[in-house]
């Protein structure tokens, strides 16, 4: 996590926030003013049209043809015009002579003047509006002619609206569009809002600055550590999904270049859930790892997980060794330990003067010990494995466990597996066993080490209680102990091996317990 610096700099949520708010309030700002101006321009298209439509409409009514041609017009076009005035909502309806006396005015002190305005393109047949400043004030007018029947030029109609009027009726729709901008600025706060509150949560409050310190320091870091680094976090949805694999972390598991899927992550690897873990032990296929596992939490929220990973395969394989050549000194022990026992008998029964039942016993020992190494030796070419199941028995004997090696074990000196893989998978398995029988009243434990149809096959029975195929699935993964409820990985390293060869590693019924490997031989043979 980045240090939060003292002095405090705007985040990158806010500041998106605030640019947000300010671009949407322009553009609901230029908005609501280019409807006004719009709506400003239809309400004069729309009083054009009305004044237009009435001043036709007068002066095609035949009435108004034969009023100008009568002797008094006012006294019939002024009550009727009036009444259409009234009616229609406009300001003023003037019917006027050619010569633009008027006939008919809103104000009738102004009837009999002269009419003010542009008259000479209806005295030419055609209807036209304009605006212009009248008696009433600017008006936005409409003049048309009027003909008799003979179709003689008789007159003239003029139907106006004052602009005064027209921003009476414009001043009306202004609360609507002030209110739908309103409205429309409302939506886009909260949805900016919104929009803030996830940026926030997805670039965790930062600052850009501090997002981009950020980003070159993890870059930095990811090419420069040693440990292999996995982070799992959430996506869509709440499903899990890796986020960051360094090279280290692509390296050790095997992953491809590129994005990587979760289902490429180690089983045992993928509970983003999971609570911290340090040095737990995860096998590969050709690889030991230690892993640890730390938890990332947001604001009380869990977002993910961090993995650290190293490589320990070198490291086991020493200890392997180690714990070998342990085994053949404990074994060493054991013997010389039993030797001892007997070299003592046989002088005890020297002083005793039984000389010959000293000899027989001396004699008896020296023979079936030789047996079994004869028979070891001439059955299993690889010495080391030879070495391990004789040193095995002697340990067996001291822990009080009865091991039997078959008469069916042999193996040639061609293998798939090289004398530490075999020390490796036959050691863990005799030990597994021996561990196992002692949980039974009479402890046992058989072994088999045989050529069967071009494959190895290793089969360790014992008198244990045995381990279900769910078990046996969990130790191949991440280990199995038999000693207490800890968990080592002696059979994980077995599957580990078996995997490695193609080989087959189950658990099969028998008298007891029972353990096979199948291994095929068409490997050493190519």
């Amino acid at each position: 996590m980045v240090q939060r610096r003292s002095r405090r700099r705007m985040s990158v949520a806010r500041q998106i926030l605030l640019l947000q708010l300010a671009l949407l309030s322009l553009v609901i700002g230029a908005g609501a003013a280019l409807a006004v101006v719009d709506e400003r321009g239809d309400s004069d298209d729309a009083i054009s049209r009305q004044v237009s439509s009435i001043a036709e409409t007068l002066a095609l009514t035949d009435s108004t043809a034969q009023a100008l041609s009568s002797d008094d017009p006012t006294a019939i076009l002024q009550p009727q015009t009036e009444k259409i005035r009234m009616a229609t909502g406009v300001d003023f309806i003037v019917v006027m002579a050619p010569d633009r006396t008027r006939y008919t005015h809103t104000s009738p002190e102004l009837i009999g003047e002269l009419f003010t305005g542009n008259i000479d393109r209806a005295l030419a047949g055609e209807t036209f509006t304009e605006t212009y400043a009248g008696s009433l004030g600017p008006s936005i007018r409409a003049v048309t002619p009027v003909y008799d029947a003979s179709g003689t030029l008789v007159g003239l109609v003029a139907v106006g609206v004052t602009r005064e009027e027209i921003s009476k009726q414009f001043a009306q729709s202004i609360p609507t569009i002030l209110t739908i901008a309103a409205a429309g600025l409302i939506a886009a706060v909260l949805s900016s809002l919104l929009v803030s509150r996830r940026i926030r949560r997805q670039t965790l409050g930062l600052a850009p600055d501090e997002l981009l310190t950020m980003y070159e320091h993890h870059d930095a870091v990811l090419h420069s550590i040693g440990e292999g680094l996995v982070v799992i976090g959430r996506g869509r949805g709440g499903t899990a999904q890796v986020d960051i694999v360094n090279d280290e972390a692509r390296r050790l598991l095997d992953l491809p270049e590129g994005r990587v899927d979760l289902s490429s992550i180690p089983a045992t690897l993928r509970d983003v859930d999971a609570s911290s873990a340090t040095d737990q032990v995860h096998l590969t296929d050709q690889r030991i790892l230690v892993v640890n596992q730390h938890p990332v939490e947001w604001e009380g929220k869990r977002i993910g997980t961090v993995l650290t990973i190293r490589d320990h395969t070198e490291l086991q394989n020493v200890l392997g060794e180690l714990d070998s050549v342990r085994d053949f000194a404990e074994s060493l022990r054991s013997q010389a330990h039993e030797s001892a026992n007997r070299l003592h008998t046989i002088i005890t029964m020297v002083e005793l003067g039984k000389y010959d039942e000293a000899v027989s016993f001396a004699t008896n020992e020296l023979r079936l010990s030789q047996q079994l190494i004869d028979r070891l030796v001439n059955a299993v070419q690889e010495p080391a494995l030879a070495a391990l199941l004789l040193g095995k028995l002697s340990e067996a004997t001291e822990r009080g466990v009865e091991l039997t090696i078959t008469e069916d074990t042999a193996l040639g000196a061609l293998t798939p597996l090289t004398s530490r893989e075999l020390v490796t998978l036959v050691g863990n398995l005799v030990d597994n066993a021996i561990d196992a029988s002692r949980t039974s009243e009479q402890p046992w434990v058989e072994v088999t080490v045989m050529e069967e149809d071009s494959t190895m096959v290793v089969a360790v029975a014992d008198s244990g209680p045995g381990m279900t195929p769910d078990a046996l699935e969990r130790a191949k993964e991440r280990g199995y102990s038999t000693k207490s409820r800890s968990r080592g990985i002696g059979l994980a390293l077995v599957s580990q091996i078996v995997k490695r060869h193609g080989g087959t590693f189950v658990s099969e019924p028998g008298l007891g317990s029972m353990l096979v490997v199948r291994i095929p031989l068409r490997q050493a043979q190519q």
